[in-house]
């Protein structure tokens, strides 16, 4: 019996594969789980089309990530924070001030997708964030912290 699966399954296949499996598998356990549908021709044109369709979503996504790329290109932020006499600022360098002084430059990035390539922003200085904007996207941009 032949099933298109509508989830990964270990050992059996990927999302959207056509697979071969004993009637009784199929039957009794893929199908009324809601982890495979029937292998008809009409189920396998609407998972081509399903196929096709998220193929051209993902690489609208991708790039709208390269043109976001491009229009930070080298741009350096500065974020400015209450500092103490020895150049050591009050708190940290968090992703939300990152995606803070972004906003004001016009770009916006959810502070979830910026990660830091030090261990933790504490003192003054020019710093490296990554941007991970897709899953085959991300870009490094610099910002300094200065004295407020």
């Amino acid at each position: 019996m032949e099933v298109i699966l509508k989830e990964d399954i270990k050992g059996l296949g990927f999302k959207n594969d056509t697979v071969s499996v004993k009637p009784g598998f199929g039957r009794n356990y893929l199908i009324p789980q809601g982890l495979a549908l029937t292998a008809t021709t009409s189920n396998k044109k609407v998972i081509a089309e399903n196929v096709k369709q998220a193929a051209h979503k993902a690489e609208k996504v991708k790039n709208d990530a390269l043109a976001l790329v491009e229009k930070i290109g080298v741009l350096t932020l500065e974020v400015k924070q209450k500092v103490g006499d020895n150049g050591k600022i009050f708190g940290k360098i968090t992703s939300l001030q990152i995606s803070d002084a972004l906003e004001t430059k016009g770009i916006t990035v959810d502070r979830k997708r910026i990660s830091f390539k030090e261990e933790e922003v504490k003192t003054v200085g020019t710093y490296t964030a990554v941007l991970l904007l897709h899953k085959e996207v991300s870009h490094e941009i610099k910002f300094e912290v200065i004295a407020e």
